[in-house]
């Protein structure tokens, strides 16, 4: 049986493909189209999807689509009664493309896939499944678990916000729900908003900045925005929000509130910026630590399941984890809208189809390398064709030396295998450097990521060393864990560096390996497995074996607004625009020394800053 899964038109377009249960391709269409979080019809990841498991259109018994339109049209409309005319503005504007294109959603899919050779592809096969439901059998169905709790939390579905979710075998029934408009994914994201990032693009700044300040807005948003039952349960003050009758996420209100309007996304960041964050931040943690413990508490639940765009809030994740309510925890790698394509032909194979379910030692989602991959004679002509300069390398030579070149100060983008599905580089599309290096962190982002200094980075560190390096011993093979570097690697600061605020926290050596140890001497931790990336596991080992240390810094292989890079000309063509010192593509190694000059270029201002 082979079903397809898709999301789109929201954003963070995607495409999934299952045969006979098996998660066979996964790609958003970002990558293929270059536009950062690409909500279009994913037509490249569509095709994509079918090529690498050569399936013909005639073979394909489903394409299941991750939401209701109608019961978001619904939402729509109840919205706008509720709090008429006050949303009058937004309705009008909204109402158009709703009209021409979403409330007829079912019309427009067929269009679409027939457009792309299912011709005799009739409506019968096209399914539709609630939002919450895709992301709670995107958590489940791939976990390795028989029986298990689903938490999915995100900005909203249709109405649902958060929900909960129990998994056993092939079923899954959700057995409570919060609705819209009382949201923790909008919460976060009306902050985002109010603290200069991009909405649904720079939650995750957000998270990184929050250990720069001191959370002394906690009580206040307690007091005026958001009544926390002890269960987890909340409702938000609707007087201080926005996004159900306007355009923004927050209101004069909200601005009064905190004692001004939001900032500019050009101005500097102030204290207050980094401590709203920190308040944030504590307050959503505290949030889900209160959801989780009442759900084990009253499920009884060894393990529990993550997904929506609040489980990708790492720090909160590592905190549920310490608290030690469930036996085993197990995140969705793309736990944002993309991994809805993956939970929708999950829960048409299961739920729909009722095919049975057999959980698979560590999870099905193959490291989540479900992406694009090129064979090295491809990667070799392609690289010619855009005039390259390389050599090839046989791989115990190719992993040697960079090793030793890593070891030296230089920084690589990582260019193996298949893509990563979501939104974090795995070390098959990544920019790696020395840990132990107390300039890395800066030189990265200024230099290659061209991105706020702020930022931090994600350690990469062998599976079997984990445990000597982080307080952390379990798998965290997805980067969604966050834990504090072990107290023996760290190193006491001053008296100085203690008196010291904010950015000026930055460039203070926190550990052994400072490029990847926090403000807070936490890190974002990715545990690298053998059996699901060989090579980057053989490039660790031989850094380890060079200098005693198991870690890399692991990055995302892009500049700041530009999607991950998918093909060989993709990274070429950001190794150009960068910093970087070198590249290496399969087993083609390629010097930035070597190559034509006129090559080079402004690359970074070619994407719309995040």
């Amino acid at each position: 049986m082979v079903i397809l899964g898709i999301s789109a038109f929201y954003h963070d377009s995607a495409v999934a493909l299952l045969q006979d249960g098996e998660i066979i391709a996964a790609a958003q269409e970002e990558r293929f189209s270059r536009k950062k979080h690409d909500a279009r019809f994913p037509r490249h990841a569509l095709e994509y999807c079918l090529r690498a498991g050569k399936i013909p259109w005639s073979k394909i018994d489903f394409v299941v689509f991750y939401d209701k339109p109608f019961l978001k049209f619904e939402r729509l409309l109840e919205t706008y009664l509720a709090f008429a005319p006050r949303g009058f503005r937004s309705f009008r504007l909204a109402m158009p493309i709703w009209l021409r294109e979403k409330l007829f959603l079912k019309d427009l899919l067929l269009r679409e896939l027939k457009a792309h050779g299912g011709d005799d592809f009739d409506a019968s096969r096209l399914l539709f499944t609630e939002h919450h439901v895709s992301h709670a059998a995107s958590a489940f169905f791939p976990s390795p678990f028989e029986e298990a709790a689903i938490l999915t939390m995100d900005g909203v579905g249709e109405w649902t916000t958060t929900s909960l979710a129990m998994g056993r075998g092939n079923d899954l029934q959700v057995t409570k729900e919060l609705h819209f408009p009382h949201s923790l994914g909008l919460l976060y994201s009306a902050f985002t908003y109010y603290l200069g990032f991009k909405v649904n693009s720079g939650e995750y700044k957000v998270m990184g900045l929050a250990p720069y300040g001191t959370p002394r807005y906690t009580q206040l948003i307690y007091d005026h925005i958001l009544d926390l039952k002890p269960d987890g349960t909340f409702r938000l003050n609707l007087d201080y929000f926005n996004y159900c009758t306007g355009l923004t996420m927050t209101n004069d209100k909200f601005d009064a509130l905190l004692g001004g309007p939001a900032r500019d996304p050009e101005v500097w960041l102030e204290q207050k910026h980094m401590d709203l964050a920190a308040s944030l931040q504590a307050v959503t943690e505290e949030v889900v630590l209160r959801l989780t413990d009442s759900i084990a508490a009253e499920t009884g639940a060894a393990n529990l399941c993550l997904a929506g765009g609040v489980a990708l809030n790492c720090v909160a994740n590592g905190k549920v984890l310490k608290r030690g309510r469930f036996k085993n925890i197990w995140i969705q790698p793309a736990s944002g809208d993309a991994g809805g394509a993956v939970g929708a032909a999950l829960a048409g194979y299961y739920i729909h189809c009722n095919q049975p379910r057999k959980p698979q030692p560590g999870d099905a989602m193959r490291g989540s390398f479900l992406g694009p991959e090129f064979a090295q004679t491809d990667i070799e002509q392609r690289l010619r064709t855009i005039g390259a300069k390389f050599i090839v390398l046989e791989e115990k030579t190719l992993i040697q030396r960079c090793a030793r070149e890593l070891s030296e100060g230089l920084t690589f983008g990582w260019f193996q295998g298949r893509m990563e599905f979501g939104p974090r580089a795995l070390g098959a599309r990544s920019v790696i450097g020395d840990a132990r290096s107390p300039k890395m962190q800066s030189i990265l982002n200024l230099k290659v990521k061209f991105r706020e200094s702020f930022r931090p980075f994600a350690p990469a560190v062998l599976r079997e060393d984990v445990a000597n390096w982080f307080e952390l011993d379990t798998d965290s093979p997805y980067m969604l864990l966050v834990a504090d570097v072990k107290k023996e690697r760290q190193r006491a600061m001053t008296e100085q560096e203690k008196n010291l605020f904010g950015i000026e926290k930055l460039n203070v050596p926190r550990s052994e390996i400072p490029a990847v140890t926090h403000v807070d001497y936490s890190a974002r931790v990715q545990t690298v497995h053998r059996d699901t990336n060989p090579i980057f596991y053989s490039l660790l080992s031989e850094f380890r074996a060079l200098t005693g240390c198991p870690v890399l810094v692991n990055t995302s292989f892009n500049v700041r607004g530009e999607p991950i890079v998918c093909t060989p000309e993709d990274a070429f063509r950001c190794f150009m625009g960068t910093e970087l010192d070198a590249l290496v593509v399969g087993r083609c190694y390629l010097r930035k020394q070597d190559q034509e000059g006129a090559l080079k270029a402004e690359y970074h201002q070619k994407f719309d800053l995040d």
